[in-house]
């Protein structure tokens, strides 16, 4: 009999949360973000994977959403964006299971692996997504890091980059910004080209005087 109750109690402890989170949103991280146009999203509606997948918001502000149609994002929060689905999903099946995720585009140029565009969670921090692109190359200066977002350009240092392990919304970075790693003014590879120098200038030397000779 003591068997049968704890094993009843194990199940319980097992199922109540689950029952607890029917019908719940899940909270993501980046729900206060407020988004803009460019933006993307990844959506996902657990067990209706016809509802799910990446969707961005047009130069207008809106959203192309499958069944519920456009969507107008503009100014809205990531969490108000999860209330509006969940509310038009509940017109077709019970409880919908909604997550709503908050994507960055940006371009990661300068002196990286490999340079590139990628779509990246906010959560990463500078530093994560320049390790994406491949990592710094040897000539890179990340103490002059500098993010472009419409021409206008925002040095950050390294230590800027990985204060309080600062993401890359709380550092103010948005879709569409330009991660610019510098090169550094002189380089590894520069004391190569320094020595070669130096060495076809001694070769030099010495065959002008033996020929002198």
């Amino acid at each position: 009999m003591r068997t049968v109750a704890a094993v009843l109690l194990a199940a319980g402890a097992f199922v109540a949360p689950v029952l607890a989170q029917e019908g719940a949103i899940v909270t993501q991280s980046g729900g206060g973000y407020t988004l803009g146009p460019g933006d993307l999203v990844r959506i996902m509606v657990w067990g209706r994977e016809e509802y799910s997948g990446q969707f961005q918001v047009d130069e207008h502000g809106q959203l192309h959403y499958p069944v519920l149609g456009t969507i107008q994002t503009q100014g809205i929060t990531v969490a108000a964006l999860r209330d509006t689905l969940r509310t038009g999903l509940e017109r077709l099946f019970t409880n919908p299971f909604v997550t709503v995720t908050p994507l960055f585009r940006v371009a990661v140029l300068g002196h990286v692996t490999r340079p590139g565009l990628y779509t990246v969670d906010p959560t990463l921090s500078v530093l994560d997504v320049v390790a994406l692109a491949g990592g710094p190359s040897s000539a890179a200066n990340m103490d002059k890091m500098t993010v472009y977002r419409g021409g206008t350009a925002t040095v950050m240092s390294m230590e800027d980059a990985v204060m309080l392990g600062a993401t890359l919304q709380e550092m103010g970075v948005r879709s569409g910004d330009e991660i610019m790693v510098p090169r550094k003014w002189f380089a590894r590879e520069d004391w190569y080209i320094v020595l070669q120098l130096m060495t076809l200038a001694l070769t030099t030397a010495t065959l002008i005087v033996t020929l002198s000779n």
